[in-house]
């Protein structure tokens, strides 16, 4: 997977350490700044830095309409008359029995920002220039076109899932297979095991239809199986030629949309004519640009059962401590949400806030006051939070993701050490609940969502576009570029209402 991964490789320009140039010419992206300490004027001064260090120059009275022209260019979906300039467009084929569908006009867009800040000390303030200059930022809406660029009955179909579990997968599988066949396909297959599955000769295609997937959303996990990590592109690319595919469906998170993208250049360097569609997977909801990704909500929904089992524990023994770890390599917005929903937490601690465990102002001292006044405390803390505080082993999954160290099990050790020296009692229970959490069927909420992104998913690809990723976007559906989605990670700004209103909730102060 090393192949697939470096396909999609970034750089943080020289100039400005707060500016990520993504692996697409000209692709310019501005991340949000993590540091907490004084997160206001930080935010304000990267964002004026960033405008100069993007050439952009702001004495040009055209420098506007400059800045749209980039953003449009970045963000135009590949399509596969850009390699095949004589590809014909045949009337879709997508039709239901009830009535006639309804099309989406290829010139209809998606406002990809919605708020116009009128100042960078704004709370989650984004802005292009000191002056917060509004530019209109659109994005290609997703759906069904009137006129399509494969015949269905030439039409291999696979679908592939990769990386770790995610309530959904499922869901998003039986939508593909039965909008394909209402298009006409009858050729639909799955890839076992992820990208492993292109290689490996003991892991035979597997036949999908209506009737194998009908009712494979009533439990979690993958029809299909998901691993990490996987064979190079190349071999990749030769197995889909080999089986005939013209249609890949990967559903997966950052490190398999790299993926992703990669396969499709390679199409597109061998003049293939095949579409490649993603759809973004991944719990910890960190895929930029969008609202929401599947498997959030019920992941949400599901880490308040551990949360109410720490606060039962705690509440119910003398000086009692409960501390609950929830998915969240680099960013924190399942353990923001599910403090925010629950009201039972007193500390959440996300990868995106720096803080310390020791000192006047640190997560211990704070906890010594909530026994003293509360007579427990709940922690709740996200996995990819203070790593700074472990070992750093280097160690890399079969992903290319560093292996992280025990946040949970430290914080455990350490409040149960730090309260026996200071000779109070205090009960430390610790719960992580990530496996049970994944491997659960999406609630309802997902499920609506996983089936608009199965249909815009196909809708995609029997359109003609490739490279592209689908997702909601202001509740409303789009399709993305690959390598603009994937630039980096979406993190939770600490400067951010959201972040505001759980710090509001907890009643925590900084930890530092």
């Amino acid at each position: 997977m090393d192949v697939l991964i470096s396909s999609a490789t970034m750089c943080i320009s020289p100039k400005n350490p707060f500016l990520v140039r993504s692996a697409r010419p000209g692709s310019l992206i501005l991340p949000k700044p993590r540091s907490p300490a004084n997160s206001v004027r930080f935010h304000r001064v990267a964002v004026v830095a960033a405008a100069r260090a993007t050439a952009i120059d702001l004495s040009d009275p055209e420098w506007k309409l400059k800045y749209q022209r980039d953003f449009e260019e970045r963000f135009n979906i590949p399509h596969i008359t850009d390699a095949f300039p004589d590809a014909e467009a045949i009337p879709s084929t997508f039709c239901l029995k009830m009535r006639s569908p309804t099309y989406i006009n290829n010139k209809d867009r998606v406002l990809l920002k919605v708020i116009n800040y009128s100042s960078p000390a704004s709370a989650g303030a984004v802005c292009i220039d000191p002056d917060c200059t509004w530019i209109e930022q659109w994005v290609q809406r997703a759906g069904p076109r009137e006129n399509i660029y494969f015949r269905p009955e030439d039409v291999k179909a696979a679908i592939v899932t990769c990386g770790g579990l995610c309530p959904g997968l499922n869901d998003v599988i039986r939508l593909i297979v039965i909008t394909l066949e209402i298009y006409g396909v009858k050729n639909i297959v799955g890839i076992p095991f992820g990208y492993r599955g292109f290689s490996d000769k003991n892991l035979p295609e597997i036949p999908l239809s209506r009737k194998v997937v009908q009712n494979i959303h009533l439990s979690g996990g993958s029809l299909l199986g998901v691993s990490r990590g996987g064979p190079t592109v190349t071999e990749i690319v030769d197995s889909m030629e080999e089986r005939g595919i013209n249609m890949l469906f990967v559903l997966g998170g950052n490190g398999t949309h790299a993926g992703a993208n990669a396969i499709h250049n390679e199409c597109v360097k061998r003049r293939m004519k095949v579409a490649v569609v993603g759809v973004p997977k991944t719990i910890d909801n960190d895929i930029l640009h969008m609202d929401k990704t599947f498997g959030f909500d019920t992941a949400v929904e599901e880490a308040q059962r551990a949360i109410n089992s720490a606060y039962i524990e705690a509440h119910s023994a003398y000086h009692g401590i409960g501390v609950v770890k929830l998915m969240g390599r680099s960013s924190g917005f399942i353990a923001m949400q599910a403090s925010l929903a629950s009201g039972q937490v007193d500390i959440c601690l996300i990868p995106e806030v720096p803080f310390n465990f020791h000192g006047p102002d640190g997560v211990l001292k704070h906890l010594n006051y909530l026994i003293e006044t509360k007579g427990s405390a709940v922690v709740c803390v996200a996995e990819g939070a203070g790593q700074s505080f472990l070992e750093n082993t280097n160690a890399k999954d079969a992903s290319g993701n560093k292996v992280l160290g025990d946040i949970g099990v430290h914080i455990q050790q350490e409040t149960k050490k730090y309260f026996k020296e200071n000779g109070v009692a205090a009960d430390v229970k610790y719960i992580d609940p990530t496996y049970m959490i994944r491997a659960v069927r999406a609630n309802a909420s997902d499920g609506i969502l996983c089936t608009v992104l199965g249909q815009n998913a196909v809708h995609g690809a029997f359109a003609g576009y490739s490279g592209i990723t689908v997702g909601i976007i202001n509740n409303h559906y789009a399709y993305l570029p690959i390598p603009e989605v994937n630039a980096y990670d979406k993190s939770v700004d600490p400067n951010s209402r959201m972040w505001h209103r759980c710090l509001t909730s907890t009643g925590q102060p900084d930890f530092l």
